[in-house]
């Protein structure tokens, strides 16, 4: 009993909040900075960092592996015992690190080999030490332990500093590589201070014999796994770098700026449910499992909807506030990515909430090669001739591929649930909110600011409105599970 751990763990719907707390400072800081950034570095330098950090996200992801997904799993089923917690802890950690000094020699290597990145090999020098930096990151044993409140204000905090920074030494375009490094130092610095800190919950000493090889099987799915969904992430990105122009990236990194901070509102409760529904699976807790799921699928539709809808009305805006004139020609792009929340928030629920934490990451992995296959084929035939609206029109596609293979793959687990979700009661919430802001606009005309402000007031009153009335689960729920 002496190595049973006992500390307070909070309920999904704290760590919900948390996260959406977290996903809110990732759409106010990028809103406070993007204007800024994108008119001091423009298109052109804002398109070089976006490139580079799009081919350093690559390596990444390959020094991380699948510990970002198994961590969390593994961790999560053994976090009452502190012994077993340390010694996974470690023996996941020692992987991490053999890995990321393969992948981030490799990494120089290619610097100085490919043209492309060899013309501005300080930017990538920059932009490649958080291959390093990320080992120290362990997010996945702070997720296993549900600590969402100390990942959120370490996050917040790091946030407030790159901020300072940026406003204090970024003034002309050429600042580019120095925009590179404060972005580098504040997610570093959020990364270290979390491996200081892992002394408090496990034992970093030797804790018996490691087992490394009863990780690697999972790791490598779970890797194969997160490279796909890696690829089609960022590939739209690095082929309008290497098929159009730094400005055509430029111009889609603004136009997925506010879809990624969308999908992290959306996905703020799908991020927090992997650790408890690993805990349900190893504790044969299958009717919490279930109602977890239920739960889950409604809130990501009831999010969806709606942000979907409004931002892809509001894209022009959108642009016109976050990035000025010079960036217009990105509205249609953002119009239709923004759409991308729907599939995108429900395949975090099924896939890497539900079918990983049951150990079925294989059938996840079969739909992200899938999506990635698409991906690739569809920015083949899309980016040469559409530039960004193509990338935005292949990503779209993807994702909603994606979406269907779960579906059927895993319909023995969410078959029940996802026909139960309140589909026509939020799409038509968010239709008569939609058609509310529209008449606004026909009987006023106001700056960009100002209309985007309105009509968010509007449109998301008259939607909670519309939540209240009917006594939907989500307003009405006091549940603690």
């Amino acid at each position: 009993m002496k190595n049973m751990m006992k500390y307070s763990v909070h309920s999904v719907k704290y760590n919900f909040i948390m996260n959406c707390i977290l996903s809110a400072s990732n759409f106010i800081f990028p809103l406070i900075t993007f204007p800024y950034i994108a008119r001091i570095l423009h298109a052109s330098g804002n398109g070089k960092v976006d490139f580079a950090a799009s081919v350093v996200n690559y390596f990444v992801m390959l020094a991380s592996m699948g510990i970002p997904t198994y961590g969390i799993r593994a961790c999560a089923k053994v976090r009452d015992d502190k012994d077993k917690l340390s010694k996974t802890a470690q023996e996941i950690l020692i992987i991490n690190f053999i890995s990321t000094l393969i992948v981030f020699f490799t990494f120089i290597v290619c610097i100085f080999c490919v043209p492309q990145f060899r013309q501005d090999k300080t930017l990538f020098i920059i932009e490649g030490v958080n291959i390093i930096l990320n080992l120290f990151g362990v997010n996945w044993f702070y997720q296993a332990l549900e600590k969402y409140d100390y990942i959120t204000l370490r996050s917040i905090l790091f946030k407030a500093l790159a901020l300072v920074l940026i406003f204090i030494f970024i003034h002309k375009a050429s600042d580019y590589k120095l925009y590179a490094s404060i972005t580098v130092l504040a997610s570093g610095g959020a990364n270290i201070v979390n491996f200081i800190r892992l002394s408090h919950f496990i034992s970093l000493k030797r804790i018996g014999d490691y087992n490394l090889k009863r990780h690697i099987g999972p790791i490598l799915v779970l890797f194969a796994q997160s490279a796909t969904i890696s690829v089609y992430t960022n590939m739209d990105t690095v082929m309008l770098g290497f098929l159009r122009t730094s400005r055509d990236v430029g111009l889609y990194a603004a136009s997925v700026k506010v879809k990624n901070v969308l999908l992290g509102v959306v996905a703020s409760l799908g991020n927090v449910m992997l650790p408890r529904m690993s805990y349900y699976v190893q504790n044969k807790a299958r009717n919490e499992f279930n109602e977890l799921l239920l739960k889950a699928l409604n809130v990501e539709v009831l999010l969806a909807f709606p942000l979907a809808i409004f931002f892809s009305y509001e894209s022009k805006d959108c642009i016109l506030i976050l990035a000025g004139n010079g960036y217009i020609e990105a509205v249609t792009a953002m119009r239709i990515i923004n759409f991308a929340i729907i599939p995108n928030g429900l395949t975090g629920i099924i896939g890497t909430q539900t079918l990983i934490a049951l150990n079925r990451e294989k059938q996840v992995l079969i739909s992200v090669i899938f999506g990635a296959i698409s991906d690739f084929v569809l920015n083949l035939i899309c980016i040469p001739y559409y530039g960004a609206t193509g990338a935005a029109i292949a990503t779209l596609i993807a994702e909603w591929l994606v979406l269907l293979v779960q579906l059927i793959l895993g319909r023995d687990i969410v078959g029940a649930s996802i026909k139960r979700v309140s589909y026509a009661k939020y799409g038509i919430l968010s239709l008569l909110s939609l058609s509310l802001i529209f008449i606004l606009s026909l009987l006023w005309d106001y700056n960009a600011p100002v209309k985007f402000l309105v009509n968010a007031i509007v449109f998301f009153f008259v939607y909670f409105f519309g939540l209240v009335v009917t006594k939907d689960e989500f307003v009405t729920d006091k549940g603690q599970n």
